[in-house]
């Protein structure tokens, strides 16, 4: 019985995720998720409440791994000696951004449900929670530099949002254009490469 199910379950998903990707979230067809799944639209309430529950049975997990490790990344960082964070800047991301092509490319179609098909859903903030996220930290950064006694200009909070939600949006360009591994890496590097040496130049460095 149980094999059984999970094997409705499995082809729910593999209908949903095909009509999604089409058609966003708010243009999927739930009749025709239980059609092309082969089930009755009472099985499939034996399993989700909703198109919305369904959506996020698949993207949630990835939602949890992209911002947990953001966080952890973020935290981790903002959590050293502050004289020793001048010398980290940049490293912490660095190896969130490497994790993040690698994470990317190996659940390509959930996140890009989750980056690109959620309007309608509680996951289409997403990336501007990231980059809320993002600006945050970099204000307690420039902060830090300030107490450490380095001159840095006064940058306004929208000027960061600007940033941090230009670099987030340039990050995700590959996921919304497919990009094949290798080729994502080497992009992704010279990308951040241009962010820090700008904003290094906007903290005084």
């Amino acid at each position: 019985m149980e094999e059984k199910s999970n094997a409705t379950l499995e082809k729910i998903h593999e209908a949903a995720m095909a009509e999604f990707l089409d058609k966003g979230f708010q243009g999927a067809s739930l009749r025709k998720i239980v059609k092309n799944a082969g089930v009755t639209t009472g099985a499939f309430y034996g399993y989700f409440s909703s198109k919305e529950a369904l959506f996020a049975s698949i993207v949630e997990p990835h939602a949890a791994a992209l911002m947990g490790r953001f966080m952890e990344a973020q935290t981790s960082f903002s959590e050293l000696p502050e004289q020793e964070q001048p010398e980290h800047m940049g490293l912490e991301s660095s190896q969130y951004v490497h994790w993040m092509v690698d994470y990317i490319c190996d659940h390509r179609e959930p996140v890009k449900l989750l980056l690109c098909k959620a309007e309608g859903t509680s996951y289409e903030h997403f990336v501007h929670n990231m980059v809320e996220v993002e600006v945050e930290y970099t204000l307690r950064y420039m902060d830090v530099l300030r107490r450490l006694g380095r001159e840095v200009p006064e940058l306004s909070q929208s000027l960061c949002h600007i940033i941090a939600s230009g670099m987030f949006n340039g990050l995700f360009e590959i996921v919304v254009h497919d990009m094949p591994k290798e080729q994502a890496l080497r992009d992704v590097e010279q990308f951040r490469t241009f962010y820090t040496g700008g904003w290094l130049k906007l903290m005084g460095g």
